[in-house]
């Protein structure tokens, strides 16, 4: 084969790759916005509120290529609630272990990111059993997320059950509602309360 050719056949192959890879790289980009425009509906909506024709609508694509890509409703919900743990474990698993200012931190975080959707979320589970899915694995990751960042309080002492209960419930969305939404208190009144309660039950002791 000639220098030429070889040449030629070396720029065809390069052109192909770069066309394979854009393509690739729209169709994640595609992805992620329907994704993210399901999650951003169920923030403002209920679930029953929230058509495929909404989130092609918000997403700036068409239904098919929502169902292309998902295939149904239930499936994308599904992808989206994946989707959003991966965000969640990612920011909530950065707190440090043992130091309870900066995990009240991580929390508030987190909370001001997701805490609307997660209470949305919640009002609706009795109901649409997807949804019930989707928040059992969120209690699921919230009390792992408890013990794995107050271990060393839990660990080695008396009464560690009902402590980490005490910990799993001052730090639940409920806690943050209650204070910061239903009471007003701000972001530093927030977090000054719920680290003064947690210090409270962890300096206890507490007994069998």
């Amino acid at each position: 084969m000639s220098t030429d050719m070889k040449s030629t056949a070396v720029g065809a192959v390069t052109k192909r790759t770069y066309r394979m890879r854009a393509r690739a790289a729209s169709a994640a980009e595609t992805g992620e916005r329907i994704l993210r425009a399901v999650l951003d509906l169920h923030v403002e909506r209920f679930h029953d509120q929230i058509t495929l024709e909404d989130v092609a609508e918000r997403a700036g694509v068409t239904v098919q290529t929502v169902l292309r890509r998902f295939g149904s409703k239930d499936a994308l919900i599904a992808a989206a609630a994946e989707h959003a743990s991966t965000e969640v474990r990612s920011q909530r698993m950065a707190a440090p272990v043992g130091d309870i200012p900066a995990a009240v931190d991580n929390l508030l975080d987190h909370y001001h990111a997701t805490g609307a959707a997660a209470l949305r979320l919640l009002a609706q589970e009795e109901r649409v059993p997807k949804l019930r899915e989707i928040a059992d694995r969120g209690r699921e990751f919230h009390y792992e997320w408890v013990e794995r960042t107050f271990a060393p309080f839990l660990d080695n002492r008396g009464g560690r059950e009902r402590l980490r209960a005490q910990l799993i419930a001052l730090t639940d969305v409920y806690t943050w509602k209650l204070l910061h939404l239903d009471l007003g208190l701000d972001r530093a009144e927030t977090k000054n309360s719920l680290i003064e309660m947690i210090q409270s039950v962890v300096n206890q002791g507490g007994s069998p």
